[in-house]
């Protein structure tokens, strides 16, 4: 096929797995997985194959930077510790227990070893993808965790890889200087990268331009680090870890409109993308190997993947213990993690591209090349397709108690602006010259909306939250009406299409504003 074609067929399996998705309640990732699949029963379409350059060089930092940048640095720092943790020593724990069983099972000590690092990491778009039912602080030490734990996976990964291939004998100083290469040389780099957007971005008031740089800067971000042999995966969610922190203070409403909608898009694209991929290159590993060999494949795949669930909560359970024993703070205690959220952590540990591009870039000439492939490919459909299914029934099961917190900090922000802005209103209505019939109209709305969140907070059935309700209704139904009008204007010839856009565009800012905590629900 060529490039056109694949683009056609992989853009059609993305859409259909979105629009069935909502239709028979199945997540899209494993409706596009499963799409992929069949695919794959098409002549044509088994020419089709995932470089691993394309996965670590164009899918990885984008999505792990759009990642950084919406994940809460507050919260990191809150659970570091244990983030720290899971993305690191479980990383080690998970590869070196999947090398074990690959080892027992007839693989070469460094095929299996490169197994096990490219299956250790969690993957943070799985992670994203997959595990929306989690509560919030589960779902971001998973999505922290994820961010990092590629970094170490790929140390263990060039750890093998030169011992295998190269034969290279490497010493606990020389692993001991690559972690910290990788680690804190991808730090670095992070850092200065977003030191250096932070400074760039000030400068762009251009929503073009500031969104075109915002592009650019993960991947600059990425090259660095690489050049220096640093982990450009760090590098990345450091330096969008910065930007979370500086873009607030430095763009305009034009840009962050702008850059929400294009990040939201165009990872959603490429995260379908790549589901579709896993699974149309899962024809490529099966046929691969020798038909002889796949039952014995299967069964360390399976093997493979129990143990990555095991060791992932033994491990968690082992830790867990070891810090009560170690701190007795209460603000530890606070943050303590039950049984039950254990499991479910374990459940949610799924593996996807990251993985796979691990194993396809193993060295053709390291003996045991397909079958790393295809037990990677089938550990990866294993954790997307039972896990992704028995993650909510398992959520069900932990009995979480309701997450409030989000909602809870949503309001205190809305309420304390508003409350704030009311009270600066006199001396910035002095500032900028405002007639007091003016101020005071402002000021009414203002105070409007303040009864309106006091009201929702303690009492829905209130008149003044009824009140509220019929207005949003009665604007957005007279938006409405003002596009019909709009349109008919333009159908009529006395408006052109411009003129249309612009005031669509100023339409729907206005209908979104309204909508926007229905959007939020």
């Amino acid at each position: 096929m060529d490039a056109l074609e694949v683009i056609v067929l992989v853009g059609a399996l993305v859409l259909s797995g979105v629009w069935l998705s909502p239709r028979i309640r199945v997540p899209a990732p494993l409706l596009q997985l499963a799409l992929g699949l069949l695919a794959g029963f098409i002549p044509l379409v088994r020419e089709i194959h995932l470089p691993s350059e394309a996965v670590l060089v164009l899918f990885l930092p984008a999505l792990l930077f759009w990642e950084a940048l919406t994940t809460s640095l507050r919260e990191i720092r809150r659970d570091l510790r244990g983030i720290l943790i899971l993305s690191t020593l479980l990383v080690v724990a998970s590869a070196f227990g999947v090398a074990g069983i690959g080892v027992a099972l007839g693989l070469g000590w460094g095929a299996a070893l490169i197994l096990g690092a490219a299956l250790a990491p969690t993957d943070a778009t799985a992670v994203g993808a997959m595990a929306r039912t989690l509560p919030h602080r589960n779902m971001t030490i998973l999505r922290a965790e994820s961010l990092i734990n590629d970094g170490t996976a790929l140390v263990i990964y060039s750890i093998a890889v030169g011992a295998a291939v190269s034969h290279i004998a490497f010493t606990g100083w020389q692993i001991t200087g690559l972690v910290a290469i990788a680690y804190l040389g991808g730090g670095v780099i992070g850092a200065i990268t977003g030191w250096a957007g932070t400074r760039l971005l000030r400068r762009m008031a251009d929503p073009i331009v500031n969104n075109t740089a915002l592009i650019v800067i993960p991947f600059v971000a990425f090259l660095l680090a690489e050049l220096i042999h640093a982990s450009g995966v760090i590098a990345v969610v450091i330096a969008g870890l910065i930007l979370s922190q500086t873009g607030p203070r430095i763009s305009t409403p034009q840009s962050r409109q702008q850059t929400f909608a294009f990040w939201s898009l165009s990872t959603n694209l490429l995260n379908g993308a790549l589901f579709v991929l896993i699974g149309i290159e899962a024809q490529s590993a099966i046929r691969a190997v020798p038909t002889t060999e796949i039952p014995a494949l299967v069964a360390l795949a399976v093997l493979a993947w129990g143990a990555i669930i095991t060791i992932r909560f033994v491990f968690q359970t082992v830790t867990i213990y070891a810090i009560r024993l170690l701190d007795r703070r209460p603000s530890q205690r606070a943050r303590r993690m039950s049984y039950r959220a254990r499991v479910v952590s374990a459940v949610a540990g799924f593996r996807g591209a990251v993985s796979l591009a691990v194993a396809l870039a193993v060295p053709a000439a390291l003996a045991g090349r397909a079958e790393v492939i295809f037990v990677a490919t089938a550990v990866v459909i294993l954790t997307l397709v039972v896990q992704g299914v028995l993650l909510p029934p398992v959520v069900r099961w932990a009995e979480f108690a309701p997450d409030t917190a989000l909602g809870d900090e949503l309001a205190t922000a809305e309420h304390t602006a508003t409350e704030e802005a009311v009270n600066a209103a006199a001396a910035l209505a002095a500032q900028l010259g405002v007639d007091d019939p003016v101020r005071d109209r402002v000021l009414d709305e203002y105070r409007e909306h303040l009864q309106v969140m006091d009201a929702t907070d303690h009492d829905e059935s209130s008149a003044v939250a009824i009140r509220d309700e019929q207005y949003t209704r009665l604007r957005l139904a007279m938006l409405e009406r003002k596009r019909s009008v709009v349109i008919r204007l333009r159908d009529e010839a006395t408006i052109n299409d411009t003129t249309l856009r612009i005031m669509q565009s100023r339409l729907d800012r206005e209908a979104l504003r309204l909508s926007q905590p229905e959007l939020l629900e």
